[in-house]
Parts: structure tokens; sequence; C-alpha cells
């Protein structure tokens, strides 16, 4: 044992391994501090020219060079936070059925299909979402609801459901986003419930437990930690997406009357304007909205590890 430990100390190749590690581990903060100052750096005009308005406002007009980020950073919250709580529920019930009462025969099938699905790219998704899902939803469900509730316009319902019914709304968008992430989470969902020792649901079972109660009561808590971060990954996912968000949210910069409303991201109208800013000013607000994206996403991820070290097993 003596000589095993005296021979890895005096391996010519650990303080070069040692050195590579840390080189590795600077270069990525190296990296992530370069995109920080990158985008400072860019949006500062706009920062120094609009002040707190740029974040307050939802005036957007390249003509007249006035800029607001209020209206995508409202869109982008709205429409992850929708597709977060649509995908939530269905990716733990896929999870619980293929680890908990799915046979094996199916079991397998359908787990390779749901991580077949998060190959599948964003834009395909858009595209599904822009010529088949909008279509049928303005048809079948959007403008049903409008006639249902044009009788009482005043009514809260009548304002939820509002909106012009060509499909490209804040809700379309949500569930092309929640489709999307559900793949993810569900998958991950299902590593940490097998992670679970066969013990632990065995002996909830042996003292009586329910199948709901041994879900609830065992399999959720025992996890909890693990699915924060799952949580938070999809919803990082959501936030960050844009061509698939782009073809089917309707690209205004208004702030969102209704569920059924046009509304813009942060992605998205960088996505759609970079291109086309001719000026300084709105290439700098563009990249301005860039930053404010990047702190809203580190924000999140700084509030689970938040959650996590408040968390006990």
């Amino acid at each position: 044992m003596s000589d095993a430990k005296t021979s890895h100390r005096s391996d010519p190749f650990d303080p070069i391994f040692r050195y590579v590690a840390f080189a590795a581990a600077t270069l990525l903060l190296a990296a992530l501090g370069g995109i920080v100052v990158s985008l400072v750096i860019g949006g500062w005009p706009a920062f120094a020219k609009f002040g707190l308005r740029f974040f307050f406002t939802t005036d957007w007009n390249p003509v007249t060079e006035t800029y607001g980020a209020a209206g995508p950073i409202v869109g982008t919250l709205v429409s992850s936070i929708l597709a977060l709580a649509m995908a939530l529920p269905i990716a733990i019930g896929i999870a619980v059925f293929l680890t908990q009462f799915a046979p094996r025969i199916i079991a397998q099938p359908i787990a390779i299909a749901v991580e077949l699905l998060a190959g599948i790219p964003s834009i395909v998704y858009g595209m599904w979402g822009l010529f088949v899902f909008a279509p049928f939803f303005a048809k079948y469900v959007q403008m049903p609801l409008l006639m249902h509730f044009a009788a009482n316009p005043n009514s809260i319902w009548a304002k939820l459901f509002y909106g012009i019914p060509n499909g490209a709304n804040v809700f379309t968008a949500s569930v092309i986003l929640a489709i999307m992430i559900l793949p993810y989470m569900s998958a991950v969902f299902r590593e940490l419930f097998r992670s679970i020792p066969a013990q632990v649901r065995e002996a909830a079972f042996g003292v009586g437990a329910t199948p709901f109660e041994v879900v609830t009561g065992v399999i959720l808590p025992y996890v909890q930690k693990g699915m924060v971060g799952v949580i938070m990954l999809g919803f990082g996912r959501a936030l960050g997406e844009t061509m698939a968000v782009t073809f089917i949210i309707g690209n205004s910069h208004k702030f969102p009357k209704s569920i059924f409303d046009s509304s813009s991201t942060l992605a998205s109208t960088i996505a759609n304007e970079f291109a086309e800013a001719t000026t300084d000013l709105h290439t700098s607000a563009l990249i301005a909205l860039g930053l404010v994206l990047f702190i809203i996403t580190f924000s999140v991820l700084a509030v689970a590890r938040w959650l996590l070290s408040t968390q006990r097993y």
C-alpha cells in the first residue's frame, strides 16, 4: 500500500494533469467573463441613453430610436412559466409510469421515444407549431372560446381569452415550449426515480402503503433535491429558446393583455432584428437584451443553488 502511494505521488504526469485541469477551469471562467464584459460594453450605449426606462417601458421603435425591454422581458417570463406549469406534471407522470407501473416490454420503447423527442431540432418544433398547431388551435380552440364569451365581453374569462384568432400568441408558444422541455425533464426524472433503492419502495409497500402513497410520500420526497435541479433545467431551457418561439408567439413588443394575445421574448426579438439593425443604438439595444437574458438565466441558477442549499434529506 505504501509503495502504491509513493509511486502515485512521484508520478511525473500528476503535476501536468493538475495544470491541465486548472487551465480548463480557468478557460471556462475566462470565456464566461468575456461574454459578460462583451455584453456590458455592447449594451452600454442603450443603458446610458434610456437608463431604467429601458427595463420598464414597452416602446420599441427603430424608426424613432426608442427602445424598451419590458415587453420582451414579460413575454419571456410568462411563456416560460406557463410552459413549465404544463410540462412539469406530465413529466413527473411519465417518469412515475415508466419506473413504477409500466411493464418492461413497453417501458423501454417509451423511454427511447421520449429521449428521441429531445433530439428534434427546435426549428422543427417551430415549423410544426406555425403550420399545424397554430391553425388547428385558432380554428378549434381560440375561435370557439371567443364566440362563447362574446356575449359577455367584460367578464374575466372573456378578458383572459381575448386575442386575434390567428393561433400566434403567448399560450401557443408556451405549449410548444412545454413540448420541447418535456422530454428533457421526463428523462431526468426517470433517472432520478430509478436511482431510488428498491428496498425503499418495498418497505413502503410492506407496511401497507398504496401506490399513490408510495409515490407521493416516499419517492418524491426522496429525490426532492434532484427535482429542484430538473425543474430549473427545464425553466432555463424554456427561457433561452429562440426559433420555435419566434415562429409562434406573434412578436409584439407590448405587454400581453391575455394568454391569447401576441407577445415577444428576449431571444425572439434578438433573432428577428439583429440582422436588420442598421444603427449603433439599435444594435446596442439588442445586445442589452442579451445581457438581460443572461442575468435572468443566471438568477434562475442562483435561486436553484440556494434552494438546494436550504434543503436537507
